[in-house]
């Protein structure tokens, strides 16, 4: 088997991931993941579909990540991950497909409009 590349996107963030066969090792813009993600909740996140998909140890992944926030960072390694275990197996689609691991979420920060405070507040009104 060769190297998987595939992509995910969420916000701003991209994340490009390349999966290959190895030990279980998975660093992320060349620092280990751990380090990377330190509180529980975002490690679960990069790590669910590897769980659901049982892969969990059994490839080495490589991830260049930049944009956006550590949130943001996480899902779309997340949904790169999950791309890449389709291609792998087809029958993890039928796993990670009703827990919306598959879909790209396409919520974007809203701009802000001019003579307004932020995207949709309003400057303060004031009647003396």
């Amino acid at each position: 088997m060769e190297v998987i590349h595939k992509i995910g996107r969420r916000k701003t963030a991209v994340a490009r991931v390349y999966v290959a066969p190895g030990k279980g090792n998975m660093t992320v813009n060349k620092k280990d993941m751990a380090v990377y993600f330190p509180t529980a909740t975002l490690q679960y996140k990069v790590n669910q579909p590897l769980v659901m998909t049982n892969n969990d140890g059994n490839f080495d992944i490589t991830i260049n990540v930049y944009g956006g926030g550590i949130t943001g960072q996480a899902e779309a390694i997340r949904l790169g991950l999950s791309r890449a275990m389709c291609e792998l197996d087809p029958e993890n689609r039928s796993i990670l497909k009703p827990e919306g691991l598959l879909t790209r979420d396409p919520r974007m920060v809203e701009r802000k409009k001019f003579g307004q405070k932020k995207a949709r507040k309003k400057f303060q009104f004031s009647k003396r």
